[in-house]
């Protein structure tokens, strides 16, 4: 029903001059989105409130909401174009007027996990890139015609959104960084089972997709709460106390409260920050979380300050996270974290010492090995690694993912793919593609963790010379990117020298 909009939106976003990628037209389409969500949510109050003879005082004031700036209309209902700001005035209200008051609410907000607190972070974040009062009236118009008042609705346009997503995730190397294959989020997820109640963590959520696939979980039936109808107290519950989250770059950030609202989390609780220079070892157990959920960066690096922090000293993000994940959960609690299947088998003294950590503090008892292709954009290989923190390890499952086919962009992964994985991990059954190790087996010099099917299949702690090539290609495209962007600064701050 929706889908027409969105391409009509794409249409009018491809004529603008500061929207050049699949990330900008996701941006766009978000803070458009997100008010008129918070529209048809303030009429839905309020109606609810009349329908029990109560009161109801609007978040905006009238000149900021929808209705009045974005799409007014007369007394029986159609568009007032006579009223409804167009051209150079509606940029000029927007930029000057609207956003202004809007980042402001962060300073108003009585706390972070209010509605309130993420419009002003939203906001503060965000900044409209249609020069043209034109064609912003255009997407207006458009969006205007959305609606978020029945669960079909929400639906389908979560579905749409998941889409945009998953196409900026394909569009480059930067994109990808906000997406993780939706079939794998969810094996995790049927792996970890999830109940009302656990509070559930991701530490790098991007654009949210591991608390996305939580929620409709648990809401949804599933093992959550056995297929059955949630009651109010449940359904308070997964609103308010289930699903955690931060991320530290902007637009993701933004990206993911959209995704969690259009899934139906009204006042998602995703927090703005990095997390891992906000890390804190000393954190009280009331605190931690029962479940993580996550696919943190890897490749990058943290300045030493940040490094204190942790009992591993290493640069490479994803390390600090799996230590950060580790002390967050609470004893018996779960993970399952992708991490590059380099880790398993590095011989530097941080991966020794964080897999003698990991494998000492906590029970790994399923590897997971992705093949190449996995992740769209990404040249490198992965595994997933699900453990329960509070005893040592006993024995690692290990399962090697082989679709039996090449994955690609046009080939990607799917539920399928998967379902053998889900049902053998049930039981640590052994088949072709999977195996028990027994910890005492397990070299204490090295800890060692490779992947090595005994059963004839490929070991995968050396990679095949094309994924070599692929990890090449891609970390030369992110060369050129860094190259372009000096090359910018370096025109920039020429043409400001001779203006």
């Amino acid at each position: 029903m929706f889908e027409q909009t969105f391409k009509n939106l794409d249409d009018v976003l491809w004529k603008e001059a500061g929207c050049s990628s699949e990330l900008d037209y996701t941006e766009q389409t978000s803070w458009l989105l997100f008010l008129k969500y918070l529209d048809d949510l303030e009429q839905e109050k309020a109606q609810r409130a009349g329908l029990v003879g109560g009161g109801y005082e609007p978040l905006l004031d009238e000149a900021h909401r929808w209705s009045a700036w974005a799409a007014p209309k007369k007394a029986d209902g159609s568009p007032d174009h006579d009223r409804a700001l167009t051209g150079p005035d509606l940029v000029e209200f927007v930029n000057g007027d609207l956003f202004p008051y809007l980042k402001g609410f962060k300073a108003r907000a009585a706390a972070p996990d209010t509605i309130e607190y993420k419009i002003g972070e939203i906001f503060g974040e965000i900044t409209n890139k249609f020069a043209s009062g034109y064609s912003l009236r255009d997407a207006l118009d458009l969006v205007d015609g959305l609606r978020f008042r029945s669960q079909k609705e929400k639906h389908e346009l979560s579905d749409l959104y998941e889409t945009r997503i998953k196409n900026m995730g394909n569009a480059g190397r930067n994109g990808g960084e906000y997406y993780t294959p939706r079939p794998l989020i969810r094996a995790m997820i049927q792996v970890m089972r999830p109940r009302i109640g656990e509070r559930i963590y991701d530490g790098a959520c991007g654009s949210a997709g591991f608390l996305c696939e939580a929620y409709d979980y648990l809401r949804h039936g599933a093992d959550g709460n056995g297929g059955e109808r949630l009651t109010a107290s449940q359904l308070e519950t997964l609103q308010r106390r289930t699903l955690y989250g931060k991320e530290k770059k902007s637009l993701a950030y933004v990206i993911a409260i959209m995704n969690l609202i259009l899934h139906g989390v009204e006042a998602p609780n995703v927090v703005h920050g990095n997390t891992l220079a906000d890390h804190d070892p000393d954190l009280p157990e009331s605190e931690r979380y029962d479940l993580v959920l996550a696919n943190p960066p890897f490749g990058g690096k943290e300045r030493k300050e940040v490094q204190q922090n942790f009992p591993v000293k290493t640069g490479e993000t994803a390390f600090l996270f799996l230590q950060h994940f580790m002390r967050l959960l609470r004893p018996g609690g779960r993970a399952a974290v992708v991490i590059k299947n380099t880790f398993l088998s590095n011989s530097d003294r941080a991966s020794v010492a964080l897999r003698r950590e990991l494998l000492q503090s906590c029970d790994l008892h399923t590897v997971l090995d992705c093949p190449g292709g996995t992740f769209q954009g990404a040249g490198v290989k992965t595994v997933v690694l699900f453990f329960e923190k509070g005893k040592p390890t006993r024995r690692v499952w290990y399962y090697q993912l082989d679709p039996g086919r090449k994955l690609g962009k046009t080939n990607p992964l799917n539920d399928e793919d998967l379902a053998e994985f889900v049902e053998l991990q049930a039981g640590f059954a052994d088949s072709e593609k999977s195996w028990s190790v027994e910890a005492a087996e397990i070299d204490e010099a090295t800890w060692d963790l490779s992947v090595k099917n005994p059963n004839g299949g490929e070991e995968t702690a050396l990679r095949r010379p094309e994924e070599i090539l692929e990890e090449i290609a891609a970390l030369d495209e992110e060369a050129a990117g860094v190259l372009a962007g000096i090359g910018r600064l370096l025109r920039d701050g020429k043409e400001a020298a001779h203006g």
